[in-house]
C-alpha cells in the first residue's frame, strides 16, 4: 500500500466578528442606550492522529484550509457565534514544522492526539462596552482580529513494527509482498520504492506492520538520494530487518548500511536486529553457507531466504515474532515555543520626508481593530496614543500641526496637546473590558 508521507499546506485561523453598532429601539424609548454586542472569536485549526497511513493524501488536493470565521455581534447585546474549529485528520506518527522557521509545531505520536496548529481571531467589542459617564453614546464598534497563518510541512514518521533496511534494488519490496499483504510495485531497478509500504505480516492470532522504506545509499544521512526519506521512517520502528542480496558483497553492505545509521542516529544501532540474506536461489550452497558465516561476525541473527521463490520464509516469520521488542510507550519531540516577535515603539520620517511613521506591534494591532474614517473611534484612539506616548515622541521628533501620522494603513494628522484638547474631551473614558 503506497501513501503520501509529506505534504505542504497553509493553515488559517478564522477572523474574528465584528462588534455591533447598535441602539437600542423600543417603542417608548426612541432613543435608548448602546447596545452593540461582541462578535464572536474565529475557529481554530487543529491537526488529530488517525490510525490511518493515507489520511495525508485526502488533505493533498487543498494546500489551503481555512477554519470558520466568527460572527458579527448583533443588537440587544447579543454576541455572534465563534466560528467552528477545523479539525484535520493527519496519519499517527505526523509531525507539524513551521515551513518559515522550522520550528517543530506538533508531534503527534498516538492515536487521537490533537495539536492546535493555527489559533483563530478574536471577536470585536461591540459599541456597548465603549460606553462611559463622558461617552454615552459611542458610534463605533470594534473589528474583529484576523485568524493566525502558518505554512506547515507535514511528515509522516511511520510507526511501524519492522524496518526494512537495505540498499536499492536488494529485494525488500519482493520480500514484503511475500510476507505480507501489501502489493509494492516491484521491478528490477534501482529505487522502484519512492514512498514508504506497509504491510501486515500475520501468524495465528499475532500480527506485525512491516515498512518498506525507500533504498538507501552513501551518504543517505547527507541527504542524498533517497536517504533522509528513508532514515525519517526507520526512525520509530521496533526492529529492524537488514536486507542483503547474496550476489552484492552482503558482509561488506552491512557494514556501508550501519555506518549510515550511525551516522544519522547512532541510537538505531542499538535496535534489535536481523540480517536476511536474500536471493539465494541464485546462489549454490557453498556460497550461501560463506556468506552466512562472514555475516555472523556481525553477533545479529541471520535467516537465509528467497523472497522470489517463497524459501524459508516462514523461518523469517518465525524469527521476526521472536525477536520484536514489546511495544513501549511512545515517545515525541518537544514542540518549540512558539514566540511572538514583538517590535518596540518608535517615530521615524516616512519616505516622503514629509510625515511620519509610527511602528509597533501592540499600537499597530490596536489600530487596525478600528475604522480611522469614524471621527469618535479617532478620538477614542487618540487617548490611547496619549497613554502611550505617543504625542511626546511625535513632538520630540519635530512633527508639526497637521503632519500626516502613519500607523499601520491608517493615517491621521498631528496637532499638538493645544488643539487636540477638545478630540480628548470627545474620547472619554475608555470603556469597560469585555
Amino acid at each position: 500500500m503506497g501513501f503520501r508521507d509529506v505534504l505542504d499546506i497553509t493553515v488559517q485561523g478564522g477572523k474574528g466578528g465584528d462588534g455591533a453598532l447598535s441602539f437600542l429601539r423600543l417603542k417608548y424609548m426612541p432613543k435608548g442606550g448602546p447596545d452593540g454586542g461582541h462578535g464572536g472569536d474565529g475557529g481554530s485549526v487543529l491537526l488529530r492522529a488517525v490510525d490511518d497511513v493515507s489520511a495525508l493524501d485526502r488533505l493533498a488536493p487543498h494546500r489551503r484550509y481555512r477554519a470558520e470565521t466568527g460572527q458579527q455581534g448583533e443588537g440587544r447585546n447579543r454576541s455572534g457565534t465563534s466560528g467552528e474549529d477545523l479539525v484535520l485528520e493527519v496519519p499517527v506518527g505526523t509531525t507539524a514544522v513551521d515551513a518559515d522557521s522550522g520550528a517543530l509545531v506538533a508531534d503527534l505520536v498516538a492515536v487521537g492526539e490533537t495539536a492546535l496548529v493555527a489559533r483563530g481571531g478574536e471577536g470585536g467589542r461591540g459599541n456597548a462596552s465603549f460606553a462611559s459617564a463622558r461617552r454615552q453614546a459611542p458610534r463605533f464598534a470594534e473589528y474583529g482580529t484576523a485568524g493566525q497563518t502558518v505554512r506547515l510541512r507535514l511528515e509522516l514518521r511511520t510507526i511501524a513494527d519492522v524496518g526494512l533496511v537495505g540498499y536499492p534494488n536488494a529485494g525488500k519490496s519482493s520480500l514484503l509482498a511475500a510476507l505480507s499483504n501489501a502489493r509494492p510495485v516491484i521491478a528490477d531497478y534501482p529505487f522502484t520504492t519512492l514512498s514508504p509500504n506497509l504491510g501486515v505480516v500475520e501468524r495465528d492470532l499475532e500480527r506485525l506492520t512491516v515498512a518498506d522504506i525507500p533504498g538507501i545509499i552513501e551518504d543517505a544521512h547527507e541527504g542524498r538520494g533517497l536517504g533522509l526519506d528513508f532514515l525519517r521512517h526507520i526512525s520509530r520502528t521496533r526492529l529492524l530487518v537488514f536486507v542483503l542480496d547474496i550476489a552484492a558483497e552482503p558482509a561488506e553492505t552491512l557494514g556501508a548500511l550501519r555506518a549510515e545509521l550511525e551516522s544519522y542516529d547512532p541510537g538505531l544501532l542499538l535496535r534489535p536486529a536481523l540480517l536476511v540474506l536474500n536471493k539465494t536461489d541464485l546462489a549454490e550452497p557453498p556460497e550461501v553457507e560463506e556468506a552466512e558465516h562472514a555475516l555472523a561476525a556481525a553477533g545479529l541473527p541471520v535467516v537465509s531466504v528467497s523472497a522470489l521463490e517463497g524459501q524459508n520464509l516462514e523461518a523469517l516469520k518465525a524469527a521476526l515474532f521472536a525477536l520484536l521488542p514489546e511495544r513501549p510507550a511512545p515517545v515525541k519531540a518537544e514542540a518549540a515555543e512558539r514566540r511572538v516577535v514583538v517590535r518596540p515603539l518608535e517615530v521615524v520620517r516616512d519616505e516622503s520626508g514629509e510625515g511620519w511613521v509610527v511602528r509597533g506591534s501592540e499600537i499597530e494591532a490596536v489600530v487596525r481593530r478600528f475604522d480611522p474614517s469614524n471621527g469618535e473611534a479617532v478620538a477614542y484612539l487618540q487617548r490611547i496614543f496619549r497613554t502611550h506616548g505617543i504625542d511626546r515622541l511625535l513632538a520630540r521628533a519635530g512633527a508639526g500641526d497637521g503632519d500626516d501620522v502613519r500607523i499601520g494603513d491608517a493615517v491621521f494628522a498631528y496637532f499638538s496637546d493645544e488643539r487636540d484638547e477638545e478630540a480628548r474631551d470627545a474620547a472619554g473614558g475608555d470603556g469597560d473590558d469585555r
